[in-house]
């Protein structure tokens, strides 16, 4: 049985040891961790501190670390060994790399799956199998167990069938599988954080190309692990078929609730933060997904929109082209009062509101004569109604009810005349006051 790569690489080591050259390996080693050091200095300078940037470029300085490293070690290791052994740069190599695999691996992950910085425990259990499997596979290497591990695994045959596959092939393809989707989420994931700084573009382009990047980058993930595995595209052609027929029959609506989102967001009929009404809904919209769009009420409620419903059924947004909306309320006053004094009065009432705008003054007319009195209006206009209608309603009636008591104008009751026969023939006139 050969020996162990651990012990034939510490044995030479040890013989490295007695020799004076073995000081030029660690003056080699010091000399990469320098330059790291000065590297990592110099990008820590050029790249920005705060912002979205701090979140993918001060964690990657973590990776950058033991990558340098281990760039510096391979080239000192091809350049020394020209002229001597290199024995503990062949320790220090599979060590680093496991270190920048496993550094670039969290990387990965948490700038895919945790973009607001915050680890879960199902990530954090994640990483540390993923941190395990990796010191494992050095373990095996340097046991020399590796290979020997490779060929049971690639010696165990699983049948489909007719069909037979290794179990090593199956592991590689869920590996190949699993690191490809999670590299083109990750891809997707920076497209999008990128494009959503672009101070140009609309929000609804933006969250377009984010998702048409997303679905693209996934669907060649698939393709290109597929192709890894071993397997013929021709015969997704018959799943393909399969699955369009499926859609066309059984799932029409959230087909067309996944069209409708596209159309929505490259129309830009609705973007996010309008203020929609739709059936008997009303809100801020939140954010439009692909299949939904979170709608946001004014209650602090949240619903979920199918986007089919935006398309098919009549919208209102209120701030389409122009946000601002107009409101009014109603009053009666008796017919003794002076409206060339009253209508003023109602317009600065109006106006003394902070939320009213001030760009579209308010207004006050005579409606109607009617039955118990002078049926008057005011009209005004908000710029946030996001913020909510029926407060600043309230505001502004509570400003009108002011200045009607400051200046003595009262509201008058409705009054009604009852006639009463009585079994005596009179006839009574009983006059009620209906309040």
């Amino acid at each position: 049985m050969n020996p162990l790569l651990l012990e034939s690489l510490l044995s030479n080591l040890a013989k490295d040891f007695r020799d004076v050259n073995f000081l030029w390996q660690i003056g080699a080693v010091f000399v990469c961790f320098a330059l790291t050091w000065l590297v990592s200095r110099f990008l820590q300078k050029i790249i920005p501190s705060s912002g979205s940037i701090k979140l993918g470029g001060k964690s990657f300085l973590r990776v950058l670390v033991p990558t340098l490293i281990l760039f510096f070690l391979l080239i000192v290791k091809a350049i020394l060994g020209k002229w001597q052994h290199t024995n503990l740069l062949s320790l220090l190599v599979p060590i680093v790399g496991s270190f920048a695999l496993i550094r670039f691996g969290f990387y990965v992950v948490r700038h895919t799956f945790s973009r607001d910085g915050k680890v879960g425990s199902f990530l954090a259990i994640f990483e540390k199998l993923f941190a395990g499997l990796v010191m494992l596979g050095v373990v095996l290497h340097f046991t020399g167990l590796w290979q020997e591990l490779s060929s049971s695994l690639d010696d165990t045959v699983i049948s489909f069938g007719r069909n037979k596959i290794s179990l090593l092939e199956v592991l590689q393809a869920i590996a190949s599988v699993i690191v490809t989707l999670i590299v083109a989420m990750w891809a997707s994931a920076a497209l999008e954080a990128r494009l959503m700084r672009l101070p140009s573009m609309h929000s609804s382009l933006k969250v377009v190309f984010s998702r048409l990047g997303r679905t693209a980058l996934i669907l060649v993930a698939v393709l290109v692990s597929l192709s890894m595995v071993g397997i013929d595209l021709t015969v997704l052609s018959v799943f393909g078929g399969a699955l369009g027929v499926g859609l066309g029959l059984g799932l029409q609506k959230v087909t067309s609730s996944y069209i409708s989102g596209f159309i929505i967001l490259l129309d830009g009929s609705i973007s996010i933060g309008d203020m929609i009404s739709v059936d008997k809904f009303n809100g801020s919209v939140t954010d439009i997904k692909t299949r939904y769009t979170v709608l946001k009420g004014l209650d602090g409620g949240e619903s979920i929109i199918p986007n089919e419903m935006l398309v098919s059924n009549p919208v209102q947004n209120y701030s389409l082209t122009d946000r601002s909306i107009v409101m009014n309320t109603d009053l009666t006053v008796g017919y003794e009062t002076d409206l060339d004094v009253l209508l003023p009065l109602l317009v600065h009432a109006t106006e003394s509101i902070e939320r009213v705008s001030k760009e579209n003054c308010p207004s006050a007319y005579l409606m109607k004569f009617g039955a118990d009195g002078l049926d008057l209006r005011v009209g005004f206009w908000i710029a946030d109604p996001e913020n909510g209608r029926t407060n600043v309603l309230s505001e502004v009636n509570r400003a009108i009810w002011k200045a009607l008591q400051l200046h003595s104008i009262e509201l008058p009751y409705p009054q009604r005349v009852i006639t009463v026969n009585d079994t005596s023939g009179k006839v009574l006139d009983l006059g009620l006051e209906k309040r």
